[in-house]
């Protein structure tokens, strides 16, 4: 593929890490030297698949592409992975060779040493004698990245250069990318929304990333006002954070943060649904409109709203340009039928080539050249309107088709509710009956009774929760997602 870091502007700030800044070409320099290293006496790495274990960081730019450069398959892991999660992504790819930085090179080293992993840190892999690199077709292998595992074990989702220059390009060109953009990056880089959609799209468009190890809120805060950044891109738990953080402040403090977030020329929420009540408080408080998209590890980004038109609360708008999305019936027949609900299949270069090691579960997910993303939809005047993973969040209840976002975004405008999550759990009568899972605000109470009550009149009869669980914390994975099955073992 064209070259992912971007060369139009060798001097510029492509990275900013605490008070270190570094050039597009001091970058690429560090890239080159990687490359060197790790090919040693080789002239391609052939595919080879090498893990890394490093946070966001300069080192995690070099290591990546420098991966990509000589010819291998990168492979990031989550760096707040437990070991037996690690041990699986690793043995499961069937890795020889893993990069680490300091914690991480001696958390990762037991492990290391049993599956017989050669450990090395970037410093050791750093030559200055650099060498030709191998010309890459673009069907060649570049990345692995481990789905979120919430329904099921991650499984390892290769991409090709060509997968990957699609998925970067569908976003520059269709929210305007340019040399001009700054991000905060703070997104956990295991996921291909912190990958994709900020540090490559940036590096590709020669923007500046702003990297952060972890969300500091309040560093965050007084950056912007600073003017430090023009785009921003979050999980909508992080927009709660802010939203909360932003009503704690008295009026003179939280203006100025409010009216940074404003001027930025574009707010983007994704990776989760976006409760209507988020989207409407944020853009109350900063006159925002979020941009809310759809997509995931095995597509890149499929579905958004426009960065030039209106974005409906609630929806996450339309293909992108190249990317043919269609409905599909359980019975496998394309839904024509106006606010009919189907799975989405896509068509695109963005998809992905295969799931690693694993041919069964590759040949599951296609269907007729069609990508089936297990997620249901529907299309309301032009829009389309998720309703949740087939296999979690739509519940069968009494011959209806629920949405369990739907309920939960009703549900989360209750005064007594901070967070929640419905699901359906098996009933003798109804099939399945909807269920909710809740976190209070500090010294609320609530019960089924008082819940019901509350409803009427928001929502239909067969959409109540017919249970009711309170607990102080949902689990959640790294990019915000509620884990739902660890929830049915309450019911």
């Amino acid at each position: 593929m064209h070259s992912p870091l971007s060369r139009s502007n060798p001097d510029k700030p492509a990275l900013v890490d605490g008070q270190d800044q570094y050039t597009y070409s001091q970058v690429d320099l560090e890239v080159q030297r990687f490359a060197s290293g790790i090919l040693a006496n080789a002239e391609d790495l052939n595919e080879e698949r090498i893990a890394f274990l490093i946070p966001a960081s300069p080192e995690y730019v070099t290591v990546m592409h420098g991966i990509w450069r000589a010819g291998g398959i990168a492979i990031p892991l989550n760096t707040a992975s437990a070991e037996a999660e690690l041990e699986h992504c690793l043995t499961s790819t069937s890795v020889k060779r893993l990069v680490a930085v300091a914690p991480f090179l001696e958390r990762i080293r037991p492990l290391c040493d049993k599956l017989a992993i050669v450990l090395s840190s970037v410093a050791e892999l750093l030559s200055d004698n650099l060498k030709p690199m191998p010309e890459l077709s673009a069907d060649r292998r570049a990345l692995i990245i481990f789905t979120s595992g919430t329904t099921s074990l991650p499984k390892g989702v290769v991409t090709t250069h060509k997968n990957i220059k699609a998925q970067i390009t569908t976003l520059v060109d269709a929210w305007a990318w340019s040399e001009n953009d700054a991000i905060p990056l703070f997104l956990p880089l295991h996921h291909v929304h912190g990958i994709i959609n900020v540090l490559s799209c940036a590096l590709w468009a020669g923007a500046t990333v702003h990297l952060m190890q972890k969300l500091d809120i309040e560093k965050l805060c007084a950056e912007a006002v600073e003017g430090t950044y023009n785009l921003f891109m979050a999980v909508p738990t992080i927009y709660v954070k802010l939203i909360d953080h932003l009503e704690s402040l008295d009026a003179a403090t939280a203006q100025p943060i409010k009216a940074a977030f404003g001027a930025m020329r574009l707010n983007v929420s994704g990776s989760a649904a976006c409760p209507v009540a988020i989207f409407e408080a944020w853009q109350q408080l900063t006159g925002q409109v979020l941009l809310e998209r759809y997509g995931m590890t095995e597509i890149g980004m499929a579905l958004s709203n426009p960065y030039v038109g209106e974005r409906r609360a609630g929806y996450v708008g339309q293909p992108f340009p190249g990317v043919t999305v269609q409905l599909f019936s359980e019975d496998h027949q394309p839904v024509t039928e106006a606010s009919a609900s189907g799975e989405i299949r896509i068509k695109s270069d963005t998809v992905f080539l295969e799931y690693w090691n694993n041919p069964k579960a590759t040949m599951d997910s296609f269907r007729d050249g069609w990508f089936c993303t297990g997620d249901i939809a529907v299309i309301e005047e032009g829009y389309f309107r998720i309703m949740g993973r087939s296999s979690i969040d739509i519940i069968k209840s009494g011959g209806y088709k629920l949405s369990a976002l739907e309920i939960e975004g009703k549900l989360l405008a209750h005064p007594a509710i901070a967070e929640i999550a419905v699901l359906g759990v098996e009933d003798r009568t109804w099939g399945e009956s909807v269920a909710a899972v809740v976190v209070l605000r500090e010294g609320q109470t609530l019960d089924i009774d008082t819940l019901k009550t509350w409803c009427e009149g928001k929502l239909s009869s067969y959409k109540l929760p017919k249970k009711l669980v309170i607990i102080p914390e949902l689990p959640r994975n790294a990019m915000g997602k509620v884990v739902k099955p660890k929830l049915k073992a309450l019911f």
